[in-house]
């Protein structure tokens, strides 16, 4: 009987804690909440290359200038990109299942009336890579993994090799397709889409994710050991020449001489979402930490906000925006692309002249709960160009991304996911960090 009652209160504890957490979202305010609002609700998905990415840059200007940025315009570039077909799955045996799939990013596309062929389980990636050459000719390849959430993402590193490498290494072996278990940590039937690449020696193969939930199912009949057969469906394809562009805005400094301090995220998103994590509340807590560092007055530093385009394919508003710029000095860069959820730590690459400057923004940080941590700070890949070219003076603020992997590169991506409060202290993390940096008159430098 006591298990009986000891159950039947953890049941109505939950049920109550779901109650409570039931109904829409709450609404936030504030520019970063506005911003972001305003490009997944106004906008929608913006996948590179696209009209709605076009139409996006258009609307970033007008909503900078009136905000007051100076400086606003577009640097155009083209890339080559990739667009979405129609897609399906499923097993036709031993059991007929049909299977939630997303297309990654630069998958070829299936021949017309799509694949029907053996599905052969890997485990891990090692054991794909293990494979005989040949082996898997006339085969779909499914590569596992056993990614967990984790609050500083670490898990997506390693991981992610599953989808960043995993597709080339099947077509190596002889594969005529490639389903990975998605790069993320829900147990939604949400698949995650995403950028592959594919070796210069072979040739691409169609390759598509499937949801954690469909990737267990076929882990189950995998180890019941009977034949896999799985009918696959991507019609996606790279197409050359997409035109994208970064969006540039700045809050003109006291003194032009100094070099600006750079802040960015990126104006892109996957297609399934409307990319309220990635990335739009990162250009919507750079743009209000950035006015709010100049409230009480102008900087002495110019600080320069880049919105990036084309970085979910291939970081190339990053490359782009570093080639233009590889002959103007900057000062310190950092970035926002982790969602949009509470800071909590802060690293640094700063050289040993700035030892005393990296103390002050740390004890800044310390009554807001973020902790100063060791390792060197990597800036995020839009400023990555630019900071290693120019041995840039580096700060991260690491928000927390113990859910993050549950929404990224998918359709649950989306506005009602942003905490209001948690969204606040991220912008207050960041005016903190460039009321200081963008006040300091001597020399600023990475490792």
């Amino acid at each position: 009987m006591l298990k009986t009652l000891t159950r039947a209160a953890a049941l109505s504890a939950l049920l109550l804690a779901t109650a409570a957490h039931a109904g829409p979202p709450s609404e936030g305010s504030g520019t970063a909440w506005d911003i972001t609002a305003g490009l997944t609700t106004e906008i929608g998905q913006r996948l590179a290359g696209s009209d709605r990415e076009a139409a996006a840059r258009d609307w970033a200007v007008v909503r900078l200038k009136a905000l007051g940025f100076d400086n606003v315009r577009i640097e155009p570039f083209t890339f080559d990109g990739w667009v979405r077909g129609p897609e399906s799955a499923s097993l036709t045996a031993p059991y007929p299942h049909k299977l939630a799939i997303a297309a990654l990013g630069y998958s070829a596309p299936t021949p017309k009336g799509g694949i029907n062929a053996p599905l052969v389980y890997f485990p891990t990636l090692d054991a794909l890579k293990a494979a005989p050459d040949g082996s898997l000719n006339g085969k779909i390849a499914f590569i596992d993994h056993a990614m967990r959430a984790a609050q500083d993402g670490a898990g997506y590193g390693p991981y992610g090799a599953a989808r960043r490498q995993g597709p080339s290494i099947a077509a190596a072996k002889g594969a005529a397709g490639v389903v990975i278990r998605s790069i993320g940590t829900d147990w939604q039937r949400n698949p995650h889409t995403g950028a592959t690449s594919w070796s210069k020696d072979v040739t691409a193969i169609p390759a598509g994710a499937v949801s954690n939930p469909d990737a267990d199912l076929i882990a189950r009949i995998a180890k019941g050991g009977k034949p896999m057969i799985l009918a696959l469906q991507l019609e996606g394809k790279p197409v050359p020449k997409l035109p994208s562009g970064n969006v540039i805005a700045e809050l003109p400094g006291r003194d032009p001489s100094l070099p600006p301090i750079l802040v960015a995220c990126h104006l892109d998103s996957w297609d399934l979402g409307t990319g309220a994590f990635d990335d739009a509340a990162g250009c919507g807590i750079i743009t209000e930490a950035a006015l709010a560092a100049q409230k009480e007055g102008k900087a002495l530093r110019t600080i320069r906000v880049l919105w990036a385009g084309a970085e979910e394919v291939g970081v190339f508003g990053g490359a782009a925006y570093a080639e233009a710029h590889k002959n103007e000095p900057h000062g310190l860069a950092m970035e926002s692309d982790f969602g949009a959820d509470k800071v909590w730590r802060v690293q640094f690459d700063f050289g040993p002249g700035n030892a005393a400057l990296a103390d002050r923004i740390a004890a800044s940080l310390a009554p807001i709960g973020v902790v100063r941590a060791g390792g060197k700070a990597n800036g995020g890949a839009d400023v990555g160009a630019i900071a290693k070219a120019q041995k840039l003076a580096v700060v991260d603020l690491s928000q927390d991304g113990t859910r993050y992997f549950d929404l990224h590169h998918t359709s649950d991506d989306t506005l009602d996911k942003v905490d209001p409060a948690q969204l606040a202290q991220n912008v207050e993390a960041w005016r903190r960090v460039l009321a200081i940096v963008a006040n300091e008159p001597g020399p600023l430098s990475g490792n």
